[in-house]
């Protein structure tokens, strides 16, 4: 698709390290320039993959978000992510964007025009340019939070994930939407904000609430966060991080809670929930996430715990592949023949790890006392 655009403005210098960029976007669908900001990775990488974040009412949404995707992703808490915003309040040009036919509640000839504008020219630019993954996620506040609906009307559903601030439902949309989640195979994260304030707005999200949570079906993801004291404008700035953390849960590290409740409950082996966790990142996210350190010492407390031997030769393997040049392989391995009654195959693991850089806990003193009790045990 043939597309042209005019550097506007810059925020920081754009090149490989580019932070945010804005630019006056020449839409064919739209017949019009909108202004539209970008955020890359200040490390942005082309070989690595980055879900895309698309923000309607960007003027004072964009920020926000972006904020918070940095601070997620500088703490592990969601991957680092490209972010889009459509900047929508300049002579109020979101009304028109996103206005509904009265009767219908379907999208006005310019809604439609809007629609196709954000999922065949904007996405499908970043797509073509920028190492964007599968997962995609979508924030609009009040009658652009309405909008993004649209999406669910698809056969597949272009977001993976939909952050509705305060929505001003179109007719019909508090049916329709639990309808069509209801439909969607695929992971689908669909997260409320809402205000305390009551409006008249507020039966009709209600209400889908209630449908939506009658839905019985692992792959839906559903949140309504409410917070009492906010009111209808100031509820814009609540709430996003909190969905962030409902969003991208299964990307963060596991938390002692997690540890507690689901590795030392689990019947399954303990390795198995670490291979569980990060084969369901790849599948969800469309890449491969390298593995936390964190992880891998929650899976060693839980193998002690449980006392299950087994999941240390693939704890061991992993950590070879993962932490190359430390003890930590090695050292889990030689606790493996230890715990298995090879103790030849343990002392020379245990050598091995000694000869390598230290990593968190481990030391080259814990190696060298299991060095010196094997010879002292057996002889050696």
């Amino acid at each position: 698709m043939k597309r042209i655009f005019t550097l506007l403005a810059f925020s920081l210098c754009f090149a490989l390290n580019a932070q945010v960029t804005k630019e006056i976007f020449e839409s064919f669908k739209l017949q019009e320039r909108r202004d539209v900001s970008y955020y890359f990775p200040e490390d942005y990488d082309k070989e690595k993959k980055y879900p895309l974040i698309v923000v309607l009412d960007g003027d004072y949404l964009f920020d926000q978000v972006v904020a918070n995707a940095k601070f997620y992703s500088q703490f592990h808490g969601m991957p680092q992510s490209i972010v889009v915003g459509v900047h929508q309040s300049k002579n109020s040009i979101r009304l028109d964007d996103c206005a509904w036919d009265k009767e219908t509640g379907l999208p006005s000839e310019k809604g439609k025009k809007f629609f196709e504008f954000l999922g065949m020219e904007i996405i499908p630019y970043l797509d073509l340019n920028y190492s964007t993954a599968p997962f995609k996620m979508i924030v609009g506040y009040d009658i652009t939070a309405n909008f993004m609906n649209y999406w669910l009307f698809k056969d597949n559903s272009l977001f993976n994930a939909y952050i509705n601030i305060s929505p001003d439902l179109a007719p019909e949309m508090e049916t329709r939407v639990p309808e069509r989640l209801s439909k969607f195979d695929k992971q689908i994260f669909y997260q409320v904000i809402l205000e305390g304030e009551q409006n008249n707005n507020t039966p009709k999200i209600m209400a889908m609430d209630k449908s939506i949570k009658a839905i019985n079906k692992e792959s839906l993801h559903y949140y309504l966060d409410e917070y009492p004291t906010a009111d209808h404008i100031s509820i814009a700035t609540y709430g996003i991080g909190k969905a962030f953390d409902n969003i991208f849960g299964m990307f963060k590290p596991i938390s002692p809670k997690e540890y507690k409740t689901q590795i030392l409950t689990s019947e399954e082996p303990v390795f198995a929930y670490l291979e569980n966790k990060y084969k369901g990142i790849e599948d969800l996210f469309g890449f491969q996430k390298g593995v936390d350190l964190n992880d891998v010492m929650a899976i060693y407390a839980g193998i002690r715990k449980k006392e299950d031997t087994e999941s240390l030769k693939p704890l061991s393997d992993l950590c070879k592949r993962e932490f190359p040049g430390t003890m930590l392989g090695f050292y889990f391995e030689g606790e493996y023949y230890e715990q298995i009654g090879e103790p030849k195959k343990a002392l020379k693991t245990f050598e091995k790890s000694f000869g390598m850089d230290e990593i968190d806990f481990l030391t080259k003193e814990m190696a060298l006392e299991k060095i010196d009790a094997l010879k002292a045990d057996f002889g050696f």
